[in-house]
């Protein structure tokens, strides 16, 4: 049986990887993939109750996250709906694409930090649309948003799921994690950027609002519109995570309630408009313009890498490195190579397992070099982080064209950051 999903595992992500030359949506892989690998599973488990369990377990934990991704994109279309990203657009000035890179870049790892990585990374790229007109300068980007969104995630303790779940199991304490794992964040987001901009270098910034404005399309909302869906929008997306803390309810209940709050209030200031003027502006039809396609992937991808979690081969997988590899650095690093490759919850999950907090306490080695490795190690492939995912749908971003650009900075990026946080514990401790 393991065998068996082993293999339907990689020719799924071989599909998955290869959907422009197939000519098969990589949903369609994902979800043959899932229905594939659970069928095996239940076939080949006697225990029929624990397999529903267990499914119904990880339906639970994909459902968190998906309606949260939809509650966060239709919260960032219907902002986009109202011009509300004018309010950041029409303020910056800059005609250079490398000013503009570093902009965002810094801009993304701090708002990550704050945010989450999936939500900024919805946002950036979204802001991305409304500054650049050129396709191939949105892709390289929406690359560096994504290295940029998934280390300002690791040194946070809400900025990343995997941090997350260290902090909330004891393995990492707030202002540890902050003070130890932010200059390697930082490295991890200054190599690519800088590599990335000197190949941008001499280009200017060819803006989609001039474009706009040539064509006379007409302006559907009035200033106090935009600024008040703008602040709503961002206000909502801020307060998630203290919606959290203060309720330790999931952040998609957070999300879900502020969209709620926003649908109330569209439908106030619009509740005198006709019908015709106020249909493009309404959340219904937000909700129609949100990428199923990659929110479908999502399901498929995170309900395959849940067997291989329910089978224990990421468990057996962490033992067998326990035992042949023995030094913690080259684990943990190795870890965050794989988790480029499948989830990075149930990778963190199966460590946190295996290692215990007697022989670990909490701030040692191990937790904060498994907290940046394994919130950083995700950006080396485009469908290895949640980031990753929402990008690749929001932009149509081809597997193999980040392969090609976008995965060695992610790597020199990831192993610039190993080098520094190994540095910094040695000269500290």
């Amino acid at each position: 049986m393991l065998i068996a999903i082993v293999v339907i595992f990689v020719i799924a992500y071989a599909a998955i990887a290869l959907e422009h030359p197939l000519k098969v949506n990589k949903s369609a892989s994902a979800l043959i993939g899932a229905g594939l690998l659970w069928t095996i599973y239940a076939m080949s488990t006697g225990d029929h109750h624990l397999v529903s369990e267990q499914l119904g377990e990880s339906l639970m934990g994909t459902a968190q996250i998906v309606f949260f991704l939809m509650g966060a994109m239709t919260i960032v279309e219907v902002v986009d709906a109202h011009n509300g990203f004018d309010v950041i657009t029409s303020r910056i000035k800059t005609t250079s694409l490398t000013s503009l890179l570093w902009l965002v870049g810094i801009v993304t790892f701090f708002l990550s930090a704050v945010l989450d990585n999936l939500t900024t990374t919805i946002v950036m790229i979204s802001l991305m649309k409304k500054l650049l007109d050129r396709h191939d300068d949105r892709l390289f980007f929406a690359g560096i948003i994504v290295i940029a969104a998934n280390a300002g995630g690791a040194w946070s303790p809400i900025g990343d799921v995997t941090t997350t779940m260290l902090w909330i199991g004891g393995q990492i304490t707030t202002l540890a994690i902050m003070k130890g794992v932010f200059l390697a964040s930082i490295i991890n987001m200054v190599v690519p950027l800088a590599i990335t901009s000197w190949f941008l270098r001499g280009k200017q910034v060819v803006s989609p609002v001039k474009v706009a404005a040539e064509c006379g399309e007409p302006i559907r909302t009035t200033p106090f519109e935009q600024n008040l869906m703008f602040a709503m929008g961002l206000g909502i997306l801020v307060c998630v995570p203290v919606f959290k803390t203060v309720t330790h309810l999931p952040p998609f209940m957070g999300i879900l309630f502020g969209l709620g709050i926003l649908w109330l209030v569209g439908e106030i200031i619009h509740r005198q408009k006709e019908d015709e003027a106020k249909e493009h502006l309404t959340l219904v039809r937000a909700l129609k313009q949100i990428d199923m396609s990659s929110i479908v992937f999502f399901i498929g991808i995170l309900l395959a890498v849940a067997t291989l979690e329910h089978t224990h081969i990421l468990t057996n997988l962490a033992g067998w490195l326990n035992k042949t590899v023995g030094r913690e650095d080259v684990i943990v690093t190795i870890i965050g190579m794989v988790s480029a490759i499948v989830d990075n919850v149930p990778l963190v999950a199966a460590s946190m397992g295996m290692y215990s907090l007697a022989q670990y306490p909490t701030d040692s080695f191990l937790w904060e070099f498994m907290a940046y490795c394994a919130g950083t190690g995700g950006s080396i492939l485009i469908i290895g982080s949640a980031a990753g995912v929402a990008a690749m749908g929001l932009e149509k971003i081809h597997f193999f064209w980040y392969v090609k650009r976008i995965s060695g900075l992610a790597l020199v990026g990831y192993f610039g950051g190993i080098a520094a946080y190994i540095f910094q514990y040695r000269m500290f401790h």
